[in-house]
């Protein structure tokens, strides 16, 4: 008796030091969510890393990034995105938050001692930060919510890569609460100020829609990501929409960064698993973002050779006729980095000079080669005014395209200059758009472009004066 007493003993506290010791938590997902071969995996993250293109200038604290979890197959590139932006960085500590899949519990779960190993060696855990978070009684260590979860473990690999000396505070979040997300957002601002610390949300976007109807939701949740609607984010997940698998992480990172003064929100980069899978039919969204506080974010400029346009037309003129004589889509090439750049884009079609067609994307949600194929495919065959391009059409049609810059709100109309800017006039979920050369074209004012903005919308044509949203953007236009 007094032997199985001692055994019991000794079992309980092995079991005791293994969950509150040092225990290191091995890589569950090692071989399947990434490459389990250390030299391989260096290899792949190095790679997804050199294919980011110049990034904007970011003034300013960075708070906090989003970034999706999928195998790294398909969100890897995406991820790299945000973490190019922070290597190298003084940062000491990076606090990862992803949702849980497999284990279901209420309030957040912090691995408070050891590490998180794996095939690049063994992230420590930041003991003392974990012990601050966990004085706030929604956040508590529970075993099961880390055993198998992969949201928080697939980020690790990455913050070894670029943040080699950084301590780790893996976070992982039940079941999506109000409550949870604003108490761990005043405790991550407790715990982390005068601190060197970067906070990371984990997420994937929807989840198995067809392809045209992911890109459609994310564009919408990525613009609540941009307008910093944490509130909203997370009634919808709340309400169990189908928006983000990681909503209340993202929304806790939200929260966290306009604590202490104005945050803004920049989307780097947006994908979807059908450009690594194929599979158009059951997609998965992936977005790129930094959380910023303070001092301002300058974009570089953006240009386009000569060459980038001739294959812009090119992939146009290419993409309709192949759909109108096949209805097939073609996929992008590999092109130059411009081209693998994500911007809004329009494709205006003419014959004999009159148009014939004209859609495009106002956000920068794909590869601007991806978003010129889209787009001319739906102006030859989706824009309502007209009726669909013939096959007999097509040798007459005559292609311009406009690649956007980002939409900038305007609060003095005397700033819009006719043959520069590009309208986009907004007021009870009406939108109108209206590209820079169009008021050229027309002869149009200012107040002419304003009201017909407005008309473009459904609107009033004074309602420019009255309430509606205004925003100016500038384009590079070029046409055969």
């Amino acid at each position: 008796m007094k032997n199985r007493l001692c055994c019991f003993l000794l079992g309980f506290l092995a079991l005791f030091c293994s969950v509150f010791g040092q225990q290191v938590r091995q890589a569950v997902w090692a071989g399947q969510f990434y490459d389990g071969d250390p030299a391989k995996l260096a290899s792949q993250i190095d790679q997804c890393l050199r294919n980011v293109p110049p990034q904007p200038e970011v003034r300013g604290e960075i708070k906090a990034l989003i970034v999706p979890h999928a195998g790294y197959v398909y969100s890897g590139q995406t991820a790299a995105y945000a973490y190019s932006l922070v290597k190298g960085k003084p940062y000491d500590t990076v606090v990862i938050i992803g949702p849980s899949h497999r284990f279901g519990f209420k309030g957040c779960s912090v691995y408070p001692k050891g590490g998180f190993q794996t095939p690049l060696g063994t992230a420590a855990v930041d003991e003392a930060l974990a012990a601050e978070l966990m004085k706030e009684s929604t956040i508590k260590f529970i075993l099961g919510a880390h055993e198998e979860e992969h949201s928080v473990e697939v980020q690790v690999p990455f913050v070894q890569t670029v943040l080699p000396g950084a301590k780790i505070v893996p976070i992982v979040m039940g079941y999506p609460e109000t409550r949870t997300v604003k108490a761990l957002a005043d405790a991550l601002d407790s715990a982390c100020a005068g601190k060197k610390v970067l906070v990371i949300a984990s997420t994937d976007m929807s989840h198995f829609l067809t392809k045209d109807k992911a890109n459609a939701l994310d564009a919408k949740t990525i613009e609540l990501i941009k307008t910093l609607k944490a509130d909203e984010i997370e009634r919808k997940m709340e309400a169990g929409e189908n928006i983000l698998c990681g909503g209340s992480p993202v929304a806790a990172v939200i929260l966290y960064a306009g604590k202490r003064g104005a945050a803004r929100a920049h989307v780097l980069k947006y994908a979807d698993s059908a450009e690594s899978s194929g599979d158009t039919e059951q997609v998965v969204g992936y977005v790129s973002a930094v959380l910023v506080a303070g001092g301002e974010t300058t974009a570089p400029s953006f240009e386009l050779t000569a060459s980038d346009k001739k294959e812009l037309l090119a992939l146009a003129r290419s993409a309709v006729e192949t759909y109108v004589r096949e209805q097939q889509v073609i996929e992008p090439p590999a092109t130059s980095p411009n081209l693998a750049t994500n911007k809004g884009a329009f494709v205006t079609l003419k014959e004999r000079g009159e148009l014939r067609g004209c859609i495009g994307f106002i956000e920068p949600i794909a590869p601007l080669s991806l978003i010129v194929i889209q787009a001319a495919i739906y102006a030859a065959v989706r824009d309502t005014r007209f009726e669909p391009v013939s096959v007999d059409e097509l040798s007459r049609l005559e292609y311009e395209i406009s690649v956007l810059t980002p939409l900038e709100e305007v609060t003095d109309p005397s700033l819009i200059r006719v043959g520069k800017h590009g309208l986009v006039i907004e007021k009870n979920g009406r939108k109108g758009l209206l590209l820079p050369q169009v008021p050229v074209e027309n002869g149009w004012t200012r107040e002419e472009f304003l009201a017909q903005a407005c008309l473009k919308a459904g609107l009033p044509e004074d309602a420019w004066r009255k309430g509606a949203k205004i925003y100016s953007f500038e384009a590079i236009v070029f046409g055969e």
